[in-house]
């Protein structure tokens, strides 16, 4: 699923392809991924404006225009991929801005669970993105500890509510509190001030490694790479990887590094 690191990705294509550069034809191949938006309203809305600076907002993608703003939420399987205009479409590309120095950009996505919203006001972005909590990139240590210690349940669902902070997904908490060594399913508001900081620590330095990389790194230092083997062993400690259900999603942890405080 695209997380902050994939969002990221996704605007620096935006940013690379589209500052400056004029949308002069808004192709829709599949309305099913169009959300609160016609293909006609969003034709008329984008076709002749100018995409300026892109902007990311946890797993939002801010497409900018000197008119409405056009957001993207790529759900499990979305991306944004550039294309030369005459290149040949792919099954799953949805919707297709042709811009003026003949490129494409194109939103592509097999299962169409979130899609394209059309925004003609910075208000309107705002109630379309909803009740969000600041970005994991960008917030600061005090704040995000502040945050956690005022979530109650799991340490996991914490983390995956966007209204704590946003932009972090399953397979990034997962790699965070593997490093962190603590259990999905510890209280939020129960952690010790070095156990926060621990947090906090591991969020900055996993976001560090993935942002760059334009997804969660799956190599073999950490958790991430060994996720989807049902046998696979802690690359830490060499003992065997757990898996469960924690607060709704696939969860896999180390039951040595990271012992459930509630045993």
């Amino acid at each position: 699923m695209p997380e902050l690191p994939d969002v990221e990705a996704f605007r620096r294509v935006l940013d690379a392809c589209g500052t400056g550069h004029r949308v002069v034809r808004v192709e829709v191949a599949d309305a099913g991924v169009l959300r609160d938006v016609s293909t006609a309203r969003l034709r008329r809305g984008l076709e002749g404006r100018r995409f300026r600076a892109a902007e990311r907002r946890g797993k939002w993608l801010l497409g900018r225009t000197d008119g409405p703003t056009v957001l993207f939420h790529f759900g499990m399987t979305g991306r944004l991929v550039p294309a030369d205009a005459g290149a040949p479409r792919e099954r799953w590309d949805r919707v297709a801005f042709r811009l003026d120095d003949g490129r494409e950009l194109r939103f592509r996505d097999q299962r169409k669970l979130r899609g394209i919203w059309l925004a003609p006001t910075d208000e309107d972005a705002e109630r379309v993105i909803g009740d969000q909590g600041p970005d994991a990139l960008a917030v600061g240590d005090a704040d995000f500890a502040r945050r956690l210690a005022g979530r109650r349940g799991g340490l996991k669902g914490a983390l995956l509510d966007q209204s704590v902070v946003a932009g972090l997904g399953n397979l990034l908490s997962d790699e965070i509190l593997w490093q962190a060594r603590l259990h999905p399913a510890a209280r939020a508001d129960r952690l010790t001030d070095a156990e926060r900081r621990r947090l906090v620590g591991a969020t900055h330095h996993v976001l560090a490694d993935a942002v760059p990389a334009g997804h969660v790194p799956a190599d073999t230092d950490g958790l991430t790479g060994h996720r989807r083997d049902r046998d696979g062993t802690c690359p830490r400690c060499g003992g065997p990887l757990a898996h469960g259900r924690i607060a709704g999603r696939s969860t896999v942890w180390c039951p040595h590094c990271q012992p459930d405080p509630r045993a």
